[in-house]
């Protein structure tokens, strides 16, 4: 009996463990854009090859089925849809979700801060996971922010004609995304909300005389070949959004999946960044290349623009305020990591 005893409990340390419950998530993933486009493509080339190989060997695995372009939701469509349970994660846009979103946008209420994108979406995600508050927009929306900052490098200008000085923006048509309206404001431009889809064709028709953009979008959409008067600003790097998941289906994960996801959208950030800036430098070449002419401003242009804007960022931060949500503490506390973390803005927004 003492022998049989021995024999089995010689035999359950050996035996290889099974897990009582093994997983199989089924994670499908939405994302409004074609996975040419870096926030979708971060999926496909980062997210989930980090995911599978933290889970490999493990108990737990998880099926990832990948809806891009449009296939469930639009562009600007990914949050409602996550939230609603048609898709699990995906991306959630800040730009593109101004009211469910509205305190992840403060990089884009505060320009001439930094042209450091690196610095902007690290400095960012950190604040998005850490502050409860930006936590807060999230999660009353049914969503929990993973990571993975959907980065846009330093906006420029693009116009028709050369722009040397603030005088030369004077009556002229310039398109700009959203918020990016207001860095036009006091300048002698006339600020128009545009659309990247549709600046060359209004470029060329002489609809607008010059754009605000960034040069992965101006290099891909051609429109050094109907503003090829490049003018590096510095008007800012911006944060838009990353990685989010349905909140009720990523609590209900195993933990080792959770850790798996949010390990991999740190991963992930590295690599978006990375790809990022070498975009960056190849988009300045071509373009260059195709025959438009890059000019950096001038400290004097660039301080002359950022003293005669209206300080949008006070304004956004009251409406906000006045709603309940705490924008002036967020933009203060923004531009408080941007000034330790190295950045000199060309003005104290959040000091006026």
């Amino acid at each position: 009996m003492k022998n049989l005893l021995l024999t089995l409990s010689t035999l359950a340390l050996i035996a290889p463990t099974t897990p009582a419950f093994a997983e199989d998530v089924s994670a499908t993933i939405v994302v409004g854009h074609a996975p040419v486009i870096r926030w979708a493509r971060m999926f496909p080339e980062a997210f989930i090859p980090a995911v599978n190989k933290r889970l490999e060997g493990g108990e737990n695995n998880v099926t990832f089925i990948e809806q891009y372009g449009g296939t469930i939701a639009g562009p600007g469509e990914e949050l409602e849809t996550i939230e609603s349970g048609l898709a699990e994660m995906g991306v959630c846009n800040a730009v593109v979700e101004p009211d469910k979103l509205s305190l992840q946008s403060v990089s884009y209420y505060a320009p001439f801060v930094s042209d450091n994108a690196r610095l902007i979406n690290e400095t960012l995600d950190e604040m998005n996971k850490a502050d409860p508050e930006l936590t807060k927009s999230f999660t009353e929306h049914g969503v929990v922010y993973l990571g993975g900052p959907i980065g846009i490098e330093d906006y420029m200008l693009m116009t028709k004609t050369p722009v040397n000085t603030i005088q030369d923006l004077a009556g002229l048509k310039i398109a700009a995304p959203g918020a990016a309206v207001n860095w036009l404001s006091g300048t002698g431009a006339v600020g128009v909300s545009g659309n990247m889809t549709t600046y060359y064709n209004e470029l060329k028709t002489g609809v607008y005389d010059g754009v605000i953009v960034f040069a992965g979008g101006a290099w891909a959409g051609k429109l050094f070949e109907v503003a090829p008067n490049i003018n590096l600003v510095g008007l800012g790097a911006q944060y838009a959004g990353g990685i989010c998941a349905n909140k009720d289906w990523f609590e209900g994960l195993p933990e080792d999946v959770q850790q798996a996801m949010r390990d991999a959208a740190d991963e992930t950030k590295t690599w978006y960044l990375a790809d990022l800036e070498n975009a960056v430098k190849t988009a300045y070449a071509k373009m260059e290349e195709a025959g438009a002419t890059i000019t950096t401003a001038s400290d004097e242009m660039r301080q002359d623009w950022a003293a005669k804007m209206e300080n949008s960022a006070v304004v956004w931060a009251a409406q906000l305020d006045g709603q309940g949500k705490p924008a002036s503490a967020t933009l203060s506390r923004y531009m408080d990591a941007m000034r330790a973390a190295g950045a000199t803005p060309l003005r104290n927004w959040d000091q006026e």
